[in-house]
């Protein structure tokens, strides 16, 4: 596989990353890394990533979906670490990186040779991110599953009907939001050895990632000493800001003021609940808000829930459709978003789908716009130790 394209440009080229991350926060936040140019090397044991493994579905390349989420634009050795070539490979590669990044419960890097005194000691200016679910201390031995960080660090305990159980959010979303702060952990201490020369330790964990995204409902219960409950789709200081039923489907209203919400009142056709006592003020439409549902469900109910996404829409009103994840990809294009990158399998050259006669792999575009330096994709996610070989990477092993 040629990599000259991804060596060619990006903010980050030059940058070299030895990735020992599997699953999901480590390499999300490595592709992140490599969509702006980074040169990652994903370290692999023989058998390949777990997510390799996850499927069905399987993309066109015959690749676990899963895997390929979180995978692009990087080169892949299949290393065993228990075996002394295996690890003398690995630890090379650490001594020539610019950034170590791993997932492993703490203590098992250590155990190779390859935790950050080891590293630093062959690469004092290393950037060596440790990725864990519950830190380093008295939480190490605690397994970091996504579902199970959910459950312990109170999102499950806001999320879902109030008279229901309590829910997981539909993706792995501590795993993702870990890893944006792995990735800005990184740049942070890139930015400090720029200026110091110095290494750095960045270390993030799952809980204190979801505790930290917790914001106002955490914020709530340090004021006040209440830990708040589940409110379905409400919230506990906005309303109308739900789920409503129109005459055919689910949409979203999302009334931030009183002035918007008169502007609803007006559209419905029920001007009176914006003078109605119960509904005033904000304060007031908290206060009761099931009333106050019931009022905009029964003026909803008479059209369609794309009439009046557009109609309010048009007048300043936030709303939308309850979209499934077909739909959102969608939205997003006709927006102009430009959501969705492909990359033919075949070779490693950026195109979009109406130049892409060839089977590609299809993803979800990089986050972050930098409007003079974009994002590149470059490369499907490879295939398992597709990238070993005389050159794969740079240096002798610094001893």
């Amino acid at each position: 596989m040629a990599h000259t394209e991804r060596d060619a440009g990006g903010v980050l080229r030059g940058i070299r990353v030895a990735d020992f991350s599997r699953v999901l926060a480590g390499p999300y936040a490595t592709m992140l890394l490599a969509d702006f140019g980074a040169d990652v090397i994903k370290v692999e044991p023989p058998a390949g990533d777990d997510t390799r493994q996850w499927h069905p579905p399987v993309g066109p390349d015959g690749q676990a979906t899963y895997f390929g989420s979180v995978n692009r634009n990087k080169r892949s050795v299949a290393l065993d670490l228990t075996d002394d070539a295996g690890l003398a490979e690995a630890r090379r590669l650490a001594a020539t990186a610019d950034v170590v990044v791993e997932n492993f419960r703490p203590g098992v890097m250590g155990r190779f040779g390859l935790a950050y005194d080891d590293v630093r000691a062959a690469n004092p200016g290393v950037v060596y991110c440790s990725i864990t679910g519950f830190g380093a201390g008295d939480g190490a031995a605690i397994a970091g599953y996504d579902l199970l960080v959910q459950a312990v660090g109170g999102l499950m305990s806001i999320t879902g009907a109030a008279d229901g159980d309590p829910t997981k959010a539909g993706v792995a979303l501590v795993d993702v939001l870990t890893g944006q702060n792995a990735v800005a952990g990184i740049l942070l201490a890139l930015r400090r050895r720029d200026a110091t020369g110095e290494g750095s330790l960045v270390e993030v964990n799952l809980l204190q990632s979801l505790l930290s995204a917790l914001t106002n409902q955490a914020g709530s219960t340090l004021a006040t000493g209440r830990a708040p409950g589940r409110l379905g789709n409400a919230h506990p200081s906005i309303a109308p800001y739900a789920v409503f039923r129109a005459a055919d489907r689910e949409l979203v209203v999302a009334v931030g003021n009183d002035r918007q919400f008169r502007t609803l009142a007006r559209l419905l056709g029920a001007p009176a609940l914006a003078d109605d006592a119960r509904f005033a003020t904000n304060a007031d439409r908290v206060g009761d808000r099931a009333a106050l549902h019931e009022e905009l469900e029964r003026a909803l109910a008479a059209a369609s829930a794309a009439h009046w996404v557009e109609v309010l829409t048009d007048a300043g009103v936030p709303a939308g459709l309850v979209n499934d994840v077909a739909e959102a990809l969608h939205f997003a294009e006709r927006l102009g978003l430009e959501a969705v990158v492909e990359i033919p399998i075949d070779e490693g050259v950026e195109t979009r789908a109406a130049r892409a006669p060839r089977p590609a792999h299809r993803s979800v575009a990089n986050p972050i716009g930098i409007a003079t330096a974009p994002a590149r994709y470059v490369s499907s996610p490879p295939r398992l130790d597709a990238d070993r070989g005389a050159d794969w990477h740079p240096a002798p092993l610094v001893e």
